[in-house]
């Protein structure tokens, strides 16, 4: 005897009828809102597909509102709003909260809850594989599509449980994040106080000079490397825009690579220089640097300087994350949509030089600190991921209703 799986158990021999999703309930939308009639700021948000789910970007006065949810279709507290163009069949449970919605490109269906639970539908429509429809380059889920598209009716009692073990799962979800993002959040601002209290001497405790005073350190400007000269192999190379998305505060290996003619001609880190981005678009990164601890010497672009100095790489990149450091940048970014400092501004910002052993000293406290936090960095999306992976495997296993035939 083959054994039942647990939706069976609940179905308890009952068969589950399939209906389209137009025999459940009429597909409604909002009254259209002409351009004219949004604002900046307002008192009602007004969603449209590109904010859906989102903040608002747009607004309409109250009066309008009043009037509009008064006369035409608005949706009651609890029924799933779909998107039917952009990303198709992304679902939201509406609040109740005062809120216009997009016509056309954002409906529901206005079921009678006595046959389907409004949460059981947000489930199912999880798993729907929208037939859309397209029109030259817009995908579009039409009224017509989403009438005929047939969904699982089962009982109201087994609509509920599977609503129960759902909701349970994506709680847990949701407290696994909410605990692990207060961790980390907490590590980052332990992190950042200790850092700065190590890097931070008293007057007169140790002398502050110039980075670019002449046997302390030099700035090198990087140059001629873009991304269309990565090969798969050869020399290693750092590329400005992989310190913001891809390097912490130290590496011994590239991403990247380019051909060694190439190489000779390029720009070169070595062990223990700072690759220095120089540009960004916004002035919290600029100047995000990584210490190269590699054995080869690596190719650097433009758009970014090395510095080769006499200090302890770490403790250099360290002060780099500072705001003893970010405040002396602040005065020299340049530029408006695109933020920058060059090298010889770089070069007049002061750092605190204490002997070697203290240097070392600092780097040993931080380096503890940075592997704890990016350890937890790296296991918060792994352990949602898991949650994400269990919840999905669970509700494909609950909503896999069999279909009568031909369907």
């Amino acid at each position: 005897m083959s054994k039942l799986s647990f939706v069976e158990k609940l179905l308890d021999g009952v068969e589950v009828e399939w209906r389209p999703l137009g025999e459940v309930g009429e597909v409604r939308m909002c009254k259209r809102i002409l351009k004219h009639q949004t604002s900046e700021t307002g008192d009602i948000p007004f969603y449209k597909i590109g904010t859906f789910g989102k903040e608002p970007n747009a607004y309409i006065a109250r009066e309008l509102f009043n009037e509009y949810k008064a006369k035409y279709s608005y949706p009651r507290t609890g029924e799933i709003l779909i998107s039917a163009s952009g990303t198709i069949g992304r679902t939201v449970i509406f609040d109740g909260q005062d809120a216009y919605f997009q016509d056309s490109n954002i409906v529901w269906i206005e079921n009678d809850e006595s046959q389907i639970l409004n949460k059981f539908l947000f489930y199912v429509y999880e798993m729907v594989n929208w037939n859309v429809a397209e029109g030259g380059t817009i995908k579009r889920l039409y009224n017509d599509i989403l009438k005929k598209t047939p969904i699982p009716i089962p009982p109201l009692a087994v609509q509920a449980e599977i609503v129960r073990i759902l909701d349970a799962f994506m709680g847990l979800t949701a407290e696994l994040t909410a605990v692990l993002t207060t961790e980390l959040t907490a590590r980052q601002k332990q992190y950042t106080y200790y850092r700065d209290q190590l890097l931070t001497f008293a007057e007169g405790k140790v002398d502050h000079v110039p980075m670019g005073q002449e046997g302390i350190g030099e700035f090198i400007r990087g140059g001629g490397l873009q991304k269309k000269d990565f090969t798969e192999t050869g020399v290693g190379c750092i590329h400005y825009g992989q310190i913001y998305t891809h390097y912490g505060t130290y590496a011994d290996k590239t991403k990247t690579y380019v051909s060694k003619e190439f190489a000779k001609k390029a720009r070169k880190a070595k062990t223990g220089d700072l690759v220095i981005a120089t540009t960004s678009e916004t002035d919290e990164d600029v100047c995000k640097a990584v210490a190269w601890l590699g054995s080869e010497d690596i190719a650097v672009s433009s758009d970014a300087c090395i510095y080769r100095h006499n200090l302890n790489p770490k403790y250099v990149a360290y002060f780099f994350q500072t705001e003893q450091f970010q405040k002396q940048k602040r005065q020299y970014i340049t530029g408006t949509k695109v933020r920058r400092v060059n090298a010889d501004n770089l070069a007049k910002i002061s750092i605190p030089i204490p002997s070697p052993e203290e240097q070392a000293r600092i780097v040993a406290i931080l380096d503890k600190f940075d592997t704890l936090t990016n350890s937890i960095s790296r296991g918060l999306p792994r352990e949602i991921a898991l949650r994400q992976q269990q919840y999905e495997y669970y509700r494909e296993q609950l909503l896999s209703f069999p279909q009568p035939e031909g369907e």
